[in-house]
């Protein structure tokens, strides 16, 4: 637990399930006071609320379209109106979908684009606006993933929308620093999640993914969220522009691993 954490605001987009469920529950943990971003699953944010106030914390649930202006400034009202500031914005929310690029529409491209990427700039510029006008600390947190480093056949969109909030966020992490905004990156690689829970479900795909893993086992969302709480406090106050990956050593090259090769 961090102590220097309570009491804290922060945004957390695509908050209705998964890994952003799990980083509310943890700030919950922390006695942070929470808003939870959701698109359609009300019902998944309820119950998110509900596991931060259980934990100790405060939250609330708002909807918004992260991939729009209008969404983010929505959140960032609802943060101020209901608890007065900010200090924390984690971008979470995020797609995939897979498709051979040479059959991949423009239309599904714009869409993980939009997410992934036009979401991850739009909330940071929203939160980097606030902090900057109010001459206030602040910290995000970006959502990428072990493919920002690692390609992923029929998944071009993906990789490229995580290869840019990469640079992104070692660029704006750059250029915020002197003020006193620290911004870096968590990168899971097989995580528990909903997104993944049809996958995992079938014996041989999970099989297939936990050889890719050193650890030899998938993840679970606590042990980002554990991350995103690191990230967040001041014991990573030195800590600018990184990803931080939570992905049981996959992105080591496994396919090396006992000599091979």
């Amino acid at each position: 637990m961090y102590s220097e954490l309570t009491g804290k605001v922060a945004v957390i987009t695509g908050g209705s399930k998964g890994i952003g469920t799990a980083i509310s529950k943890r700030f919950g943990q922390e006695k942070m006071k929470v808003v939870i971003n959701y698109n359609s699953d009300l019902e998944g944010a309820k119950q998110a609320v509900k596991a931060v106030e259980d934990a100790g914390g405060s939250a609330i649930a708002v909807q918004a379209d992260v991939g729009s202006e209008e969404g983010n400034k929505k959140l960032l009202q609802a943060a101020i109106e209901n608890f007065g500031q900010l200090d924390l914005w984690v971008n979470n929310a995020g797609m995939e979908n897979q498709h051979e690029t040479h059959e991949l529409s423009l239309k599904d491209w714009e869409k993980v684009i939009n997410v992934n990427l036009t979401g991850v700039f739009l909330g940071s510029r929203t939160a980097l606006d606030y902090f900057v006008k109010n001459n206030k600390k602040g910290n995000i947190i970006n959502m990428s993933s072990v493919h920002e480093q690692i390609p992923w056949p029929t998944f071009a969109h993906y990789a490229a929308s995580k290869g840019g909030v990469k640079l992104f966020t070692e660029t704006i992490a750059m250029e915020y620093a002197a003020r006193n905004v620290r911004v870096n990156s968590i990168g899971p690689g097989a995580i528990n999640t909903p997104i993944n829970a049809e996958k995992f479900a079938d014996p041989q795909q999970l099989e297939n993914t936990t050889k890719m893993v050193p650890m030899q086992r998938i993840g679970d969302p606590a042990e980002v969220a554990a991350a995103a709480a690191w990230l967040a406090s001041d014991e990573s106050s030195y800590v600018a522009g990184i990803t931080l990956f939570v992905d049981g050593g996959m992105t080591l090259y496994p396919a090396f691993q006992g000599g091979q090769g």
